[in-house]
């Protein structure tokens, strides 16, 4: 068996211990390590980063592109395009890149990311084809959250037809846009909505989002999307908590400008205390997600609070010496995990 080099120097490592302590013999070890061998090189790594790149120079190459001056004046000459039309093109052309990619998964279910950047694309097409489409209906009400709905919609859709994990994203990502908007449509566009702010909205739609995770996740039609689901409900969540122990439930940057930081200390308690719960939950019932979101945003929490609350009355050498030293401890723990000594004492 082919394994990756981190692996390999893991199992090394564990072989090596476990013959110190006598657990296995010498013909043992030599019998085990000679099941598996180091792979030359992860390509498998390689094609993915590739794809990345590919996608990232495609909207660089774009934007160089609408910056010259000869394509500049071409595209003034399609100005007159009507709105519709450029919609229908966009729908068109994403429609044509989802056959192609569903073709593609049945003959060459092999060729993942390429799948995944035809995907990606009509993604990209079919956004464009909604926002045309809105900007050809046109409305003066500013009621524009429907169109996020409808987007929703769609890559609801599409990601259960073509069982896109991808695809499921972006429709996340259109539901929390869509509820942003609609929000703040319903409020006339004031700051508060039902006595809220935006972060304070977002924890409670991460609330629920991450509640309706594990509702998709009893239904077998439905829990292919219950890990992108969940992991997407508490990233809405807890960075929505951790916006509201910067900021309070103001709606204002002058409001908040006004008060001294210390008197949000509440705000940092709540998120801290959801933090430790995720954790516990995490451990409790072995959930890695929960886990370690909790230790993520509790270590972001606990700097943001340094950050906010010694920044101005330390002198920045003791500030930065202490932040180096605390630094220095969280990666000498990491250290002694990567290396696996606690098992070897």
């Amino acid at each position: 068996m082919k394994i990756d080099s981190e692996k390999s120097e893991f199992l090394d490592e564990m072989l090596e211990h476990w013959q110190e302590e006598k657990l296995l013999t010498e013909a043992d070890v030599q019998r085990l390590r000679g099941s598996y061998e180091t792979k030359d090189f992860d390509w498998r790594r390689l094609a993915q980063y590739s794809f990345w790149i590919a996608m990232a120079c495609g909207v660089i190459s774009l934007g160089a592109l609408l910056i010259d001056d000869t394509i500049l004046k071409y595209l003034e000459r399609l100005y007159d395009t009507s709105d519709g039309v450029i919609s229908i093109l966009s729908i068109s052309a994403a429609a044509y890149l989802f056959y192609l990619s569903f073709k593609r998964k049945q003959t060459k279910s092999h060729q993942v990311f390429s799948n995944e950047a035809l995907i990606f694309t009509a993604v990209m097409l079919t956004a464009n084809a909604i926002a045309y489409l809105g900007k050809a209906i046109g409305t003066s009400s500013g009621h524009f959250s429907l169109l996020l709905l409808l987007a929703v919609l769609i890559y609801g859709i599409l990601a259960y037809v073509f069982r896109s994990r991808l695809i499921w994203v972006f429709a996340l990502i259109s539901l929390g846009a869509w509820f942003g908007t609609e929000t703040g449509y319903l409020s006339r566009w004031n700051w508060y909505f039902a006595g809220m702010n935006y972060p304070l909205r977002f924890v409670c739609f991460g609330a629920v989002l991450t509640g309706l995770s594990f509702f998709m996740k009893k239904h077998k039609k439905i829990d292919y999307f219950f890990p992108v689901t969940y992991i997407s409900g508490m990233a809405y969540l807890f960075v929505s908590l951790w916006l509201l122990s910067v900021f309070g439930n103001f709606g204002t940057l002058e409001a908040w400008y006004g008060v001294r930081q210390i008197s949000l200390f509440y705000w940092a308690i709540i998120s801290a205390a959801a933090c430790i719960i995720s954790i516990f939950a995490g451990l409790k019932y072995r959930d890695d997600i929960a886990r370690e979101f909790g230790i993520t945003f509790l270590f972001i929490n606990l700097y943001t609070r340094y950050f906010e609350y010694f920044w101005d009355n330390w002198h920045k050498a003791l500030f930065f010496c202490v932040l180096a030293a605390s630094f220095w401890i969280i990666g000498r723990r990491a250290e002694k995990i990567w290396n696996v000594e606690f098992l070897k004492k």
